[in-house]
């Protein structure tokens, strides 16, 4: 399946963008973000955890990381960001209802079309986490207004999963971001302590890298790639 970011002739929907961490949005699907925006789509931002000195963080760090997600969310343009404030890296310990519950507040307040999740095979346990309790939060009898849900890949978090079967993110969805690449790198930048050195896994070029490749399949020059788990005509 080819670009599902479209002039739909007129016809605004609502995207939720689910992220564990703030920077998984921009390297999962900043490009395809940014076009939903440009089409006219009203874009929702939910973060799962945050960082706070309550959990031994830098009063600094966190105030940094405050600025990051503001100045992010602005370019990004989103009508709203929610945050869940759970602590980053201990999701595993968190009861996994409260994070189900929390979640579906927000899913029900926005009543999203598309949802975009994390991998639910990432390496990281916050990703894992992150997708089983949303996820859960998306049946279409309780939900019925969602359409459609994907998952999106980050780098650093998905290629270093296992090679599993069950494991594996296999794109079936490639959006064309040839024309929002550069304010993508752009808006990842922000990010400066997740921008890493060239050769390492979230360096600009192999973002560029991967983009060119998934761009490819689809003989565009950027693309970003999902795996559509739910459609609904």
């Amino acid at each position: 399946m080819v670009d599902i970011v479209q002039d739909k002739k007129g016809v605004r929907m609502k995207i939720l963008v689910i992220s564990p961490h703030p920077d998984d949005e921009t390297l999962g699907c900043g490009g395809t973000i940014l076009k939903h925006k440009d089409m006219g789509d009203k874009i929702y931002w939910l973060i799962i955890t945050n960082i706070d000195v309550k959990s031994e963080w830098d009063k600094n760090a966190v105030k940094k990381r405050q600025k990051e997600i503001e100045t992010v969310a602005g370019m990004y343009g989103f009508v709203k960001t929610s945050k869940l404030d759970y602590p980053t890296a201990k999701l595993d310990i968190m009861p996994i209802q409260e994070i189900i519950k929390s979640i579906s507040e927000v899913i029900l307040q926005i009543e999203p079309e598309i949802i975009y999740l994390p991998n639910c095979s990432d390496v990281h346990t916050d990703h894992q986490i992150s997708f089983k309790a949303a996820y859960s939060s998306t049946k279409n009898f309780r939900y019925p207004f969602i359409k459609k849900i994907l998952m999106y890949e980050t780098l650093s978090e998905t290629e270093f999963a296992p090679t599993l079967s069950t494991r594996v993110f296999v794109p079936n969805v490639f959006v064309d971001i040839t024309n929002y690449f550069e304010k993508k790198l752009e808006i990842f930048k922000i990010y400066k302590s997740e921008v890493m050195e060239e050769t390492l896994p979230r360096s600009l070029e192999v973002i560029e890298a991967i983009a060119r490749y998934r761009g490819s399949r689809i003989g565009k020059k950027y693309a970003e790639s999902f795996q559509l788990i739910f459609e609904r005509f």
